[in-house]
């Protein structure tokens, strides 16, 4: 059966959120659960949870690194160097209730943060999108096309889901290599690379292929301004890889006047890999609907809305 899908991005759209939207549009938990425990990687937990954003339900999925040096949603990192333009909207209480899922991979002890959260877990994984420079007692583990083509093609997904994990990660390491003149196979992703980003794509491919999802519509995607920090420094407000993805794939793009990166390149890859046509049916009726939590914290909803719609004659 024909399962169309719709994509509502009216506060930005990021890996993290999009699995949750997925989650809560009804993919299935335990099948996402069983390929990340199958993938040849390791140093990351999963925490899936209920949250309120501007006193809405939503899904929240969250992967936490062993070697916890992501600054993605650190607001005094990303924008302070923008001093009274951060925002810290009130209305995001972004505060945890009900009991959620936890998952510990690779059999790792990682403590009670969970029960810090009001969480129940299984074994999980998460990705969030850019990776910033810090001091560590670890060496990074530099991951190019070829060794996320090993870990895609070694896990245990179905080959629908490999195809569009594969084909997002393309989307972005093309954007990369455009913004820093290397040849896509010598681009080692700050943002692709990344073992969240990595956990995000596979979980949004794997939550796809068990939603049967074979048809998909995005509104807009709704764009912050200003600048915002990453490994490579401050960069403008659609950084560079998702200025290159908007503009590649067309992307119909909204600046609103709210000062902050809410398309993230990972969220513009994805609409990009995904999006079969540019306009909803005229008639259609909803099915279902589900929530995805973002986690910064803007002056907007921080909230993606997924849709399965079934058209009308």
């Amino acid at each position: 059966m024909e399962q169309m899908l719709y994509l509502e991005c009216f506060s930005g759209i990021s890996g993290d959120m999009t699995v949750a939207a997925l989650l809560d549009l009804g993919a299935d938990k335990d099948v996402l659960f069983e390929v990340l425990k199958s993938l040849p990687v390791q140093g990351f937990r999963i925490e899936i949870n209920r949250v309120m954003k501007s006193g809405i339900d939503a899904c929240d999925f969250n992967v936490i690194l062993e070697e916890n040096d992501n600054h993605d949603h650190d607001m005094e990192y990303l924008y302070g160097h923008m001093h009274g333009h951060l925002h810290d909207s009130s209305q995001d209480s972004g505060g945890y209730h009900n009991h959620g899922e936890n998952f510990h991979g690779h059999n790792h002890d990682h403590g009670e943060r969970g029960k810090e959260k009001h969480a129940h877990h299984h074994d999980a994984a998460s990705g969030h999108e850019h990776t910033h420079e810090k001091n560590h007692t670890h060496p990074h583990i530099h991951r190019g096309m070829k060794e996320i083509r090993e870990i895609i093609i070694n896990s245990s997904m179905k080959e629908t889901a490999k195809e569009i994990a594969l084909k997002i990660f393309s989307i972005l390491a093309e954007a990369e290599s455009k913004a820093h003149h290397v040849p896509v196979e010598e681009v080692h992703f700050h943002e692709v690379g990344a073992l969240d980003s990595i956990v995000d794509i596979i979980s949004v491919a794997v939550c796809l292929d068990n939603l049967g999802i074979t048809k998909a519509v995005t509104s807009e995607l709704w764009e912050g301004k200003g600048t915002v920090r990453c490994q490579h420094g401050i960069l403008p407000v659609p950084v560079p890889a998702s200025a290159n993805i908007m503009q590649a794939y067309a992307l119909p793009v909204q600046i609103t006047d709210i000062i902050g990166e809410l398309v993230t390149p990972t969220g513009a890859a994805i609409v990009a890999a995904i999006r079969t046509t540019e306009a909803l049916p005229k008639k259609f009726t909803i099915k279902r609907i589900g929530l995805g939590a973002g986690k910064r914290k803007y002056e907007c909803p921080g909230l993606l809305r997924a849709m399965l719609i079934e058209e009308r004659k």
